[in-house]
Protein backbone atom coordinates (compact mmCIF):
# COMPACT_ATOMS: atom_id res chain seq x y z
CA UNK A 1 0.00 0.00 0.00
CA UNK A 2 1.33 3.55 -0.77
CA UNK A 3 0.52 6.48 1.55
CA UNK A 4 0.07 10.00 0.62
CA UNK A 5 -0.32 12.69 3.37
CA UNK A 6 -2.59 15.66 3.13
CA UNK A 7 -4.02 18.60 4.87
CA UNK A 8 -7.18 20.08 4.94
CA UNK A 9 -8.16 23.92 4.98
CA UNK A 10 -10.71 26.11 5.23
CA UNK A 11 -10.45 29.13 2.81
CA UNK A 12 -11.98 32.40 3.14
CA UNK A 13 -11.98 32.40 6.72
CA UNK A 14 -10.15 32.77 9.53
CA UNK A 15 -12.19 30.46 11.54
CA UNK A 16 -12.80 26.63 11.70
CA UNK A 17 -15.03 25.03 10.09
CA UNK A 18 -16.46 27.81 8.31
CA UNK A 19 -15.13 29.02 4.33
CA UNK A 20 -14.65 26.62 1.71
CA UNK A 21 -12.94 23.15 2.79
CA UNK A 22 -9.89 21.81 0.53
CA UNK A 23 -7.78 18.85 0.57
CA UNK A 24 -4.18 19.27 0.05
CA UNK A 25 -1.46 16.66 -1.16
CA UNK A 26 1.51 18.00 -0.54
CA UNK A 27 3.24 15.24 -2.65
CA UNK A 28 1.31 13.97 -5.65
CA UNK A 29 4.36 12.89 -7.39
CA UNK A 30 2.95 8.71 -7.40
CA UNK A 31 -0.29 9.56 -8.20
CA UNK A 32 -1.58 9.23 -11.75
CA UNK A 33 -4.48 11.43 -13.55
CA UNK A 34 -7.42 8.57 -12.43
CA UNK A 35 -6.44 8.07 -8.97
CA UNK A 36 -6.64 12.26 -8.36
CA UNK A 37 -9.39 12.16 -10.03
CA UNK A 38 -10.68 8.59 -7.22
CA UNK A 39 -9.41 10.95 -4.33
CA UNK A 40 -10.79 13.96 -4.92
CA UNK A 41 -14.05 12.20 -5.37
CA UNK A 42 -13.83 10.60 -2.08
CA UNK A 43 -12.99 13.42 -0.14
CA UNK A 44 -16.64 15.14 -1.79
CA UNK A 45 -15.21 18.76 -1.41
CA UNK A 46 -15.46 21.46 -4.13
CA UNK A 47 -11.67 20.88 -5.37
CA UNK A 48 -8.67 19.07 -3.76
CA UNK A 49 -5.16 19.99 -5.20
CA UNK A 50 -2.19 18.10 -5.76
CA UNK A 51 1.54 19.11 -5.57
CA UNK A 52 3.83 18.40 -7.70
CA UNK A 53 7.49 19.64 -8.39
CA UNK A 54 7.63 22.78 -10.73
CA UNK A 55 8.35 22.95 -14.33
CA UNK A 56 8.49 26.73 -15.19
CA UNK A 57 10.00 28.39 -12.79
CA UNK A 58 7.66 28.58 -9.51
CA UNK A 59 8.02 27.26 -5.84
CA UNK A 60 5.67 24.37 -7.02
CA UNK A 61 2.80 23.00 -9.90
CA UNK A 62 -0.35 22.41 -8.89
CA UNK A 63 -3.15 20.57 -10.34
CA UNK A 64 -7.03 21.02 -9.04
CA UNK A 65 -9.93 18.60 -9.19
CA UNK A 66 -13.28 18.91 -8.45
CA UNK A 67 -15.21 15.61 -7.93
CA UNK A 68 -16.00 15.13 -11.72
CA UNK A 69 -12.88 16.70 -13.59
CA UNK A 70 -10.13 18.79 -13.77
CA UNK A 71 -9.86 22.32 -13.66
CA UNK A 72 -6.81 24.67 -15.10
CA UNK A 73 -6.79 27.29 -12.61
CA UNK A 74 -9.87 28.11 -9.36
CA UNK A 75 -9.61 30.37 -6.90
CA UNK A 76 -9.81 28.85 -3.14
CA UNK A 77 -7.18 26.04 -3.72
CA UNK A 78 -4.34 28.35 -5.49
CA UNK A 79 -4.68 30.50 -2.04
CA UNK A 80 -5.61 27.38 0.29
CA UNK A 81 -2.32 25.58 -1.61
CA UNK A 82 -0.24 28.70 -0.39
CA UNK A 83 -0.88 28.91 3.19
CA UNK A 84 -0.57 24.94 3.67
CA UNK A 85 2.97 25.45 1.68
CA UNK A 86 3.98 28.76 2.40
CA UNK A 87 4.49 28.37 6.20
CA UNK A 88 7.02 25.41 6.17
CA UNK A 89 8.67 27.15 2.97
CA UNK A 90 8.84 30.86 4.98
CA UNK A 91 8.11 32.58 1.84
CA UNK A 92 7.04 36.27 1.48
CA UNK A 93 5.32 35.48 -2.21
CA UNK A 94 4.58 31.58 -3.18
CA UNK A 95 4.46 31.16 -7.16
CA UNK A 96 2.29 28.30 -7.72
CA UNK A 97 1.83 26.92 -11.47
CA UNK A 98 -1.57 25.96 -12.85
CA UNK A 99 -3.25 25.11 -15.84
CA UNK A 100 -3.51 29.20 -16.81
CA UNK A 101 -0.11 29.85 -15.76
CA UNK A 102 2.29 31.11 -12.86
CA UNK A 103 0.03 32.29 -9.82
CA UNK A 104 2.12 34.83 -7.22
CA UNK A 105 0.54 34.68 -3.55
CA UNK A 106 2.16 36.88 -1.26
CA UNK A 107 1.54 36.30 2.23
CA UNK A 108 0.77 38.17 5.05
CA UNK A 109 2.50 36.93 8.79
CA UNK A 110 1.70 38.42 12.41
CA UNK A 111 4.42 38.95 14.64
CA UNK A 112 4.45 35.33 15.93
CA UNK A 113 5.09 34.35 12.12
CA UNK A 114 1.55 33.03 11.52
CA UNK A 115 0.23 33.42 7.96
CA UNK A 116 -2.68 35.52 8.38
CA UNK A 117 -3.48 36.88 4.73
CA UNK A 118 -2.74 35.60 1.59
CA UNK A 119 -3.50 37.79 -2.03
CA UNK A 120 -3.37 36.13 -5.65
CA UNK A 121 -2.93 38.13 -8.29
CA UNK A 122 -5.44 36.22 -10.79
CA UNK A 123 -5.67 35.41 -14.76
CA UNK A 124 -6.87 38.26 -16.52
CA UNK A 125 -10.18 37.03 -17.76
CA UNK A 126 -11.62 37.23 -21.05
CA UNK A 127 -15.48 38.26 -21.18
CA UNK A 128 -18.18 37.59 -23.46
CA UNK A 129 -22.18 38.31 -23.57
CA UNK A 130 -24.68 35.75 -22.61
CA UNK A 131 -27.08 35.40 -24.89
CA UNK A 132 -29.99 33.03 -23.33
CA UNK A 133 -30.89 34.96 -20.26
CA UNK A 134 -34.49 34.51 -19.68
CA UNK A 135 -33.94 30.99 -19.94
CA UNK A 136 -30.80 31.25 -16.99
CA UNK A 137 -33.26 33.74 -15.12
CA UNK A 138 -36.09 31.28 -15.31
CA UNK A 139 -34.08 28.72 -14.17
CA UNK A 140 -32.71 30.76 -11.01
CA UNK A 141 -36.22 32.05 -10.63
CA UNK A 142 -35.29 35.04 -10.67
CA UNK A 143 -37.10 38.54 -12.42
CA UNK A 144 -33.90 39.23 -14.77
CA UNK A 145 -30.53 41.41 -14.37
CA UNK A 146 -29.73 44.64 -13.27
CA UNK A 147 -26.89 44.49 -15.12
CA UNK A 148 -25.98 42.57 -18.47
CA UNK A 149 -25.63 39.01 -18.28
CA UNK A 150 -21.79 38.29 -19.41
CA UNK A 151 -19.21 34.87 -19.42
CA UNK A 152 -16.07 35.64 -17.40
CA UNK A 153 -13.66 33.18 -17.89
CA UNK A 154 -9.95 32.89 -16.02
CA UNK A 155 -9.57 29.48 -16.49
CA UNK A 156 -12.80 28.90 -15.02
CA UNK A 157 -16.29 29.90 -16.54
CA UNK A 158 -19.06 32.42 -14.60
CA UNK A 159 -21.63 33.78 -15.70
CA UNK A 160 -23.08 36.61 -13.36
CA UNK A 161 -27.07 37.76 -12.49
CA UNK A 162 -27.04 40.89 -10.63
CA UNK A 163 -30.60 41.41 -8.37
CA UNK A 164 -32.20 44.17 -6.67
CA UNK A 165 -30.89 43.21 -2.82
CA UNK A 166 -28.93 40.87 -0.46
CA UNK A 167 -32.45 39.47 0.42
CA UNK A 168 -32.78 38.60 -3.17
CA UNK A 169 -29.42 36.41 -3.28
CA UNK A 170 -30.55 34.89 -0.40
CA UNK A 171 -33.92 33.95 -1.77
CA UNK A 172 -32.77 32.68 -4.78
CA UNK A 173 -33.79 28.33 -5.10
CA UNK A 174 -32.22 27.11 -8.43
CA UNK A 175 -34.21 24.82 -10.37
CA UNK A 176 -31.03 22.56 -10.29
CA UNK A 177 -33.11 20.12 -12.95
CA UNK A 178 -33.39 22.52 -15.45
CA UNK A 179 -30.01 23.71 -14.99
CA UNK A 180 -28.46 20.97 -15.40
CA UNK A 181 -30.56 19.17 -18.02
CA UNK A 182 -30.53 22.22 -20.30
CA UNK A 183 -27.55 23.49 -22.56
CA UNK A 184 -27.66 26.61 -20.44
CA UNK A 185 -24.67 26.51 -17.97
CA UNK A 186 -23.30 23.15 -20.49
CA UNK A 187 -19.92 25.17 -20.73
CA UNK A 188 -20.01 26.74 -17.86
CA UNK A 189 -18.71 25.94 -14.46
CA UNK A 190 -20.30 28.71 -12.09
CA UNK A 191 -23.86 30.74 -12.23
CA UNK A 192 -23.17 33.70 -9.54
CA UNK A 193 -26.59 35.75 -8.23
CA UNK A 194 -24.95 39.02 -6.75
CA UNK A 195 -26.64 41.99 -4.87
CA UNK A 196 -24.81 44.88 -3.11
CA UNK A 197 -23.17 48.81 -2.76
CA UNK A 198 -20.15 50.79 -2.56
CA UNK A 199 -17.57 47.93 -1.49
CA UNK A 200 -19.24 45.50 0.56
CA UNK A 201 -21.54 42.92 -1.64
CA UNK A 202 -22.50 39.05 -1.45
CA UNK A 203 -22.74 36.53 -4.09
CA UNK A 204 -23.70 33.10 -4.39
CA UNK A 205 -22.53 30.41 -6.83
CA UNK A 206 -24.57 27.43 -8.57
CA UNK A 207 -22.12 24.72 -10.39
CA UNK A 208 -24.73 22.01 -11.39
CA UNK A 209 -22.22 19.83 -13.10
CA UNK A 210 -19.67 19.38 -10.62
CA UNK A 211 -21.04 17.33 -8.71
CA UNK A 212 -21.07 20.18 -5.33
CA UNK A 213 -24.28 21.80 -6.11
CA UNK A 214 -23.40 25.63 -4.12
CA UNK A 215 -20.19 26.79 -3.37
CA UNK A 216 -19.06 28.09 0.01
CA UNK A 217 -16.44 30.21 -1.56
CA UNK A 218 -15.42 30.93 -5.23
CA UNK A 219 -12.11 32.48 -5.87
CA UNK A 220 -12.15 32.27 -9.22
CA UNK A 221 -15.42 34.17 -9.38
CA UNK A 222 -14.41 37.16 -6.74
CA UNK A 223 -11.94 38.66 -9.26
CA UNK A 224 -14.40 38.49 -12.16
CA UNK A 225 -17.23 39.75 -10.42
CA UNK A 226 -14.80 42.77 -9.23
CA UNK A 227 -14.35 43.26 -13.31
CA UNK A 228 -18.02 42.84 -13.87
CA UNK A 229 -18.87 45.61 -11.26
CA UNK A 230 -16.15 48.26 -12.46
CA UNK A 231 -16.45 47.82 -15.98
CA UNK A 232 -20.12 48.82 -15.50
CA UNK A 233 -19.17 51.61 -13.56
CA UNK A 234 -20.89 50.36 -10.42
CA UNK A 235 -17.50 51.04 -8.46
CA UNK A 236 -14.33 52.12 -9.64
CA UNK A 237 -11.27 50.52 -10.81
CA UNK A 238 -8.66 49.92 -8.19
CA UNK A 239 -11.39 49.66 -5.16
CA UNK A 240 -10.86 46.69 -2.81
CA UNK A 241 -14.94 45.12 -2.14
CA UNK A 242 -15.33 42.83 0.85
CA UNK A 243 -17.65 39.82 -0.91
CA UNK A 244 -19.31 37.47 1.46
CA UNK A 245 -20.59 34.08 0.43
CA UNK A 246 -21.59 30.78 1.57
CA UNK A 247 -23.70 31.73 5.05
CA UNK A 248 -27.13 29.84 3.27
CA UNK A 249 -25.64 26.63 3.41
CA UNK A 250 -23.73 26.90 6.94
CA UNK A 251 -20.02 27.63 5.41
CA UNK A 252 -19.66 32.07 5.88
CA UNK A 253 -16.62 32.96 3.77
CA UNK A 254 -14.94 36.39 2.84
CA UNK A 255 -13.16 37.18 -0.03
CA UNK A 256 -11.95 39.98 -0.93
CA UNK A 257 -11.41 41.49 -4.49
CA UNK A 258 -9.85 44.12 -6.47
CA UNK A 259 -9.93 44.90 -10.61
CA UNK A 260 -7.88 47.40 -12.18
CA UNK A 261 -8.06 48.84 -15.11
CA UNK A 262 -9.54 51.95 -17.46
CA UNK A 263 -12.94 51.91 -19.27
CA UNK A 264 -13.72 48.09 -20.18
CA UNK A 265 -10.11 47.27 -20.01
CA UNK A 266 -9.25 44.52 -17.49
CA UNK A 267 -5.68 45.40 -16.15
CA UNK A 268 -5.11 43.08 -13.06
CA UNK A 269 -7.28 40.90 -11.11
CA UNK A 270 -6.18 40.70 -7.44
CA UNK A 271 -8.31 38.46 -4.83
CA UNK A 272 -6.96 37.55 -1.11
CA UNK A 273 -8.50 36.21 2.00
CA UNK A 274 -7.50 34.09 5.34
CA UNK A 275 -7.31 29.91 6.01
CA UNK A 276 -6.89 27.50 8.75
CA UNK A 277 -5.58 23.98 8.36
CA UNK A 278 -7.96 22.09 10.23
CA UNK A 279 -6.57 18.26 10.29
CA UNK A 280 -4.15 16.08 9.20
CA UNK A 281 -3.46 12.69 7.87
CA UNK A 282 -2.96 10.13 4.96
CA UNK A 283 -4.08 8.00 2.71
CA UNK A 284 -3.19 4.53 2.18
CA UNK A 285 -4.16 3.30 -1.53
CA UNK A 286 -2.70 0.42 -3.77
Amino acid sequence: MRSFRYVLADVFTETPLQGNQLGVFTDARDLDDAAMQSLALELGFSESVFVLPPREGGHARIRIFTPTHELPFAGHPTLGTAFVLGAPLQLGTILLETGRGIVPVELERDASGRITFGLMTQPVPTVASFERVDELCEALGVRGSALPVEVYDNGVQHVYVALESESDVAGVTPDWTGLAASELVAALVGVNVFAGSDCRWKTRMFSPLDGVGEDAATGSAAGPLACHLARHGWVPWGERLEISQGVEIGRPSTLYATAFGTGETIERVEVGGSAVAVARGEFRIP
